[in-house]
């Protein structure tokens, strides 16, 4: 069997959807490269692309992409809920099949050195490809954001791994690496109470004593008129998403505030729901085997 990569690129664009076509353009005419999804957030003004595929082309296409990225997007403009470091924020490479960590790896610093050098991008690598523990985190790197890299970059501590010592003028700079499978789960609240988002975000959050593998923060979703707890999961096999979703409703009901509903951003493993599934409907024994669809190949 051919080796296989997954690869989640999150743009800073979740509004205008001709530009968000223009930059997924090269996952769809590249061959050997399968797009299985777009999710674009207006709230967020960001999109989250899913693509798997053999790894040199799903590669190749990344570059493509994100040069689209720098032409379509201004980041001296672009404003959003959620934190950014550039018009392509970050780009994970996540080993799917026949491939090591450390193909992944090796594959995320071969298209950072490309960008540096084609479009003169910094490039910061983190997880599993950080050069330096320090920079394992993605929240640590993009602390600041976009508007407080160019003094950022400034301190010797954050030379970039690739590419040049100064933001690049429109598109800022991009984080690449490889990590384990990530899910992107947001929970939605009945209120535009902003503080208690904030509050239950911190409880769940493992760098402020919540949960291992799981990072939080409240965002307030305007449109909807009301807030979120956006959570990513790095490891839902050490911290299930029944765990953190009975703990987010436990908080908001201290606060009298209701679950409005939750979200799953891109493509999760079946395990993780199944997992769920199991919890809250009390299966014995069950596994992803008794799942017909499961055995379609």
């Amino acid at each position: 069997m051919a080796k296989m990569v997954e690869c989640v690129p999150n743009f800073s664009e979740g509004r205008d959807l001709e530009k968000i076509h223009r930059i997924i353009a090269p996952f769809l005419s590249t061959e050997g490269v399968k797009l299985l999804g777009t999710a674009p957030d207006r709230d967020h003004n960001r999109v989250v692309v899913t693509v798997i595929g053999e790894p040199e082309a799903v590669g190749r296409s990344v570059v493509e992409a994100i040069g689209t990225a720098i032409r379509e997007i201004d980041m001296n403009t672009q404003r959003g809920e959620h934190p950014r470091l550039g018009s392509t924020d970050v780009v994970p490479f996540i080993p799917i099949r026949d491939m090591s960590m450390e193909e992944a790896v090796q594959l995320s610093k071969k298209v950072a050195a490309e960008v540096a050098e084609r479009y003169g991008l910094p490039i910061y690598l983190y997880e599993k490809a950080a050069a330096r523990p320090d920079r394992e985190n993605l929240a640590v790197i993009r602390k600041g954001e976009y508007e407080g890299l160019k003094e950022k970059m400034t301190q010797p501590a954050w030379k970039p791994d690739f590419g040049p010592d100064i933001p690049h003028p429109t598109a800022g700079a991009v984080v690449i690496g490889a990590r384990t499978p990530l899910i992107a789960f947001n929970i939605n609240l009945n209120t535009t109470d902003l503080a208690i988002a904030n509050r239950i975000a911190k409880c769940i959050r493992h760098s402020s004593g919540g949960f291992r593998c799981c990072k939080a923060m409240g965002v307030n979703l305007a449109e909807k008129g009301i807030v979120q707890v956006s959570i990513n999961m790095t490891d839902y096999a050490t911290t299930p998403l029944h765990r953190v979703f009975e703990t987010v409703q436990l908080e908001a009901e201290r606060s009298g505030v209701s679950i409005a509903g939750s979200e799953v951003i891109g493509f999760a493993p079946m395990e993780a729901l199944v997992d769920a599934a199991s919890y809250f409907l009390r299966l014995d024994g069950f596994t992803s085997e008794q799942i017909l669809e499961s055995h379609f190949r």
